[in-house]
């Protein structure tokens, strides 16, 4: 019994991410659609991953990076993932679908509202490191910054700075470089 209650669950779960896929048109990454996932249904990141890694195996979701942008890779619905989906939808418990439309809007308004400041610093060895500070509105980059900072705090200074006063930080230079 324990088996067949894994595979329903599997298959639930590799449904609904094409679900969830089919409504993004422009595809999401895949920390975005990870947090839409776990507020539908309860799964942990490893067995996400799974799940995701095998639609990906199969052709049914694909990982694109995003024309013009270098470490962008969004994660979409494949033709073969969308004719799956169409012979598979009523695998879907009614409760779980009802509960994606609900959820769906919701989280994909609060994705987009998270992933529109990023910053990042990558370490090149022990006292190099290198920030990289985007505002990203659809997809799309619309201001990127990168600089050197020499030292893991200097560094993560300029992260949490760019977290947090993006807003005042981003017109400031824009108003600079255009006098």
């Amino acid at each position: 019994m324990q088996n067949s209650d894994n595979t329903t669950a599997l298959a639930e779960n590799k449904v609904l991410i094409l679900y969830i896929l089919e409504q993004i048109k422009d595809g999401i990454i895949e920390d975005g659609l990870f947090k839409i996932i776990t507020s539908i249904n309860n799964i942990n990141y490893f067995y996400f991953k799974q799940v995701l890694t095998d639609l990906i195996d199969t052709k049914l979701v694909g990982t694109f990076t995003k024309d013009n942008e270098d470490d962008m890779t969004v994660i979409k619905i494949t033709s073969e993932g969308k004719n799956a989906l169409s012979l598979t939808k009523d695998v879907l418990p009614g409760i779980l679908k009802l509960k994606a439309d609900n959820i769906f809007q919701a989280e994909l308004a609060s994705i987009a509202d998270e992933s529109s400041v990023i910053a990042e610093f990558i370490p090149k060895n022990e006292n190099d490191y290198t920030v990289k500070c985007k505002i990203i509105e659809n997809n799309e980059t619309i201001f990127e910054v990168k600089t050197f900072a020499g030292s893991r705090e200097r560094a993560k200074k300029i992260v949490d700075n760019w977290n947090t006063n993006a807003s005042l930080i981003y017109p400031r230079i824009l108003d600079i470089l255009l006098n």
